[in-house]
């Protein structure tokens, strides 16, 4: 018996190649997964501040925060909610919106974070691996700046969640506390998360 080259198997070869070439082609249409997919990624679940909530100039704020951290590498460090303000970058000039592009957002924390400070923060020590989902509740007080900048225009505030390396050092109260280094988000492949906060006083001293 003769096989292997008649026209039926020269015809179930040529289907064959049409599947693998179809195949190959649809691969190539989806391309990779989206950066949320890829990147370890910050949510915000729920917090009392919304996005916009004017705070009071001078005001000392109790404020909560549930985040949600999808692991997409092995990460150990500390997370972080906060409280920052900032007198060069105000809402504006950032877009945190929760259905912003979020490596564009990754990258307005980041410069908001150089270009601000703390007043107020909560932090938590964590290891994740590929695939893990932690949730975390934050809580902490913070004070709102009791003055608008030099140019007259209100402070920016920023509730951020972040990733970074810490170091434990000793305040002259003799208290602990830990300095976070934000992780940079394309070198460590991070999303953080956030949102635009308001003070009143815009325009006026």
């Amino acid at each position: 018996m003769r096989s292997g080259t008649g026209p039926k198997n020269a015809a179930r070869s040529s289907r064959a190649l049409l599947i693998v070439l179809a195949v190959t082609a649809l691969t190539g249409c989806l391309g990779k997964p989206k950066i949320e997919d890829r990147w370890t990624r910050v949510d915000l679940l729920g917090s009392n501040l919304t996005t916009g909530q004017v705070l009071p100039l001078g005001a000392r704020e109790s404020i909560s925060v549930r985040a949600a951290i999808t692991y997409r590498s092995i990460i150990t460090g500390f997370a972080v909610a906060e409280l920052r303000a900032s007198s060069s970058i105000s809402a504006t000039a950032v877009n945190l919106a929760s259905d912003a592009p979020r490596q564009l957002m990754a990258y307005d924390i980041d410069r908001i974070l150089r270009n601000s400070v703390s007043v107020g923060r909560a932090t938590r020590a964590v290891t994740g691996w590929d695939h893990l989902i932690q949730h975390i509740d934050f809580n902490f007080n913070a004070a709102v700046p009791a003055v608008v900048d030099s140019g007259g225009a209100s402070s920016g505030l920023f509730l951020v969640c972040y990733l970074g390396s810490g170091d434990r050092i000793e305040l002259p109260s003799g208290a602990d506390s830990i300095v976070v280094t934000p992780f940079a988000p394309d070198a460590y492949e991070l999303l953080p998360v956030g949102l635009e906060l308001g003070v009143p006083g815009s325009g006026s001293h």
